[in-house]
């Protein structure tokens, strides 16, 4: 399989969990601000991170469903950001899947330009690192949201929740090729 196909492969899973869940659980995700969006995805990669290191789990969610649901969580986040302010409203499920549809895109077109220039370094790299770089993008988030959401030269909150989706999508590509523990 080709790295767009394994992707496509990876978001597919992501998709069909997130629309499922909207069909159960509504919209309900919508009233989250940003920082409560960074802070389900720093619980999600601080577990991962736990696993890695102690090499024993107590609950049963795998390391690659909880990479699922960073994908899932990040891309509520830039679906907050575009349509700016968290509210009590239910979305159509048909709305939701064209807004996830929108955001993946985006960010695959952004993974195909970096994986041209770095020559998909990402497949030497170690899971442990994939769950180390989510969670310096998710600290950047958090600074950028205590200066008010500016910064001086930097990438904005949607830039990191960008490449926090890569960095899940390729954990879950190695996964998916044995390469990396569930």
């Amino acid at each position: 399989m080709t790295t767009i196909q394994q992707y496509d492969a990876a978001i597919t899973k992501c998709k069909d969990i997130f629309l499922k869940k909207t069909k159960d659980y509504g919209t309900s995700w919508r009233v989250l601000r940003m920082i409560s969006v960074v802070d389900q995805i720093f619980i999600k990669a601080l577990r991962i991170r736990t696993i890695q290191e102690k090499k024993i789990q107590l609950i049963g969610d795998s390391i690659s469903s909880e990479f699922l649901g960073i994908v899932n969580y990040a891309v509520i986040g830039l679906i907050q950001i575009e349509l700016n302010k968290p509210s009590v409203e239910d979305l159509a499920v048909d709305q939701v899947s064209a807004l996830y549809d929108k955001h993946i895109k985006q960010v695959q077109d952004l993974m195909q330009q970096k994986n041209h220039d770095y020559g998909e370094a990402w497949r030497d790299m170690s899971q442990e690192s994939f769950a180390d770089l989510i969670l310096v993008k998710l600290l950047r988030i958090r600074q950028i949201l205590a200066n008010d959401g500016k910064t001086l030269i930097s990438e904005g909150i949607d830039a990191n929740l960008h490449d926090i989706i890569n960095y899940a999508v390729f954990a879950l590509i190695l996964i998916e090729e044995g390469k990396h523990n569930q």
